[in-house]
């Protein structure tokens, strides 16, 4: 049991964009393909708006965000976790400009650079949920529909 109190929405809002910030992998739930639902570790950038990520086309995750895009991402730890559901949009490698590189920065890994089929996807979040202990499970969501709260 935590006897840490509930962050407030700011301070929730505040952590959460950090950690888009900051943070380099995150976990992506899909399902809706040949493969089911599927589960795989992926670095990201985020812009301030969306997540990018890029995948072999061919992978499980690949096939499944091209026949169903919906997405659920998680970052962080048990304890300390943000919950992203959204939407996955396959981008083309020549549609990015400057986030591709910047992607490649931040992440250490640039699939251009690769002979296997690689592609990008942009994930724009609806909803985000935010919470470390039992107590913050009340207010856990930072954005509806697309848009923050507060």
């Amino acid at each position: 049991m935590t006897t840490v109190p509930p962050r407030a929405l700011e301070e929730r809002l505040e952590d959460t964009r950090k950690r888009l910030e900051n943070d380099v992998d995150l976990w992506v739930a899909s399902a809706g393909g040949p493969g089911g639902a599927y589960l795989t570790p992926l670095s990201f950038y985020w812009d301030g708006t969306a997540l990018l990520i890029s995948t072999p086309r061919g992978s499980v995750t690949g096939r499944n965000l091209l026949a169903d895009g919906r997405v659920r991402v998680g970052l962080g730890l048990t304890r300390d976790v943000v919950i992203i559901d959204g939407d996955a949009e396959p981008v083309d490698v020549a549609d990015l400009g400057a986030a591709a590189a910047a992607f490649a920065v931040k992440t250490g890994f640039d699939p251009r650079e690769l002979d296997e089929p690689y592609q990008y996807f942009r994930l724009r979040p609806r909803r985000i949920q935010a919470w470390r202990e039992v107590n913050e499970l009340s207010g856990r969501t930072l954005m509806r529909d697309g848009a923050w709260l507060g």
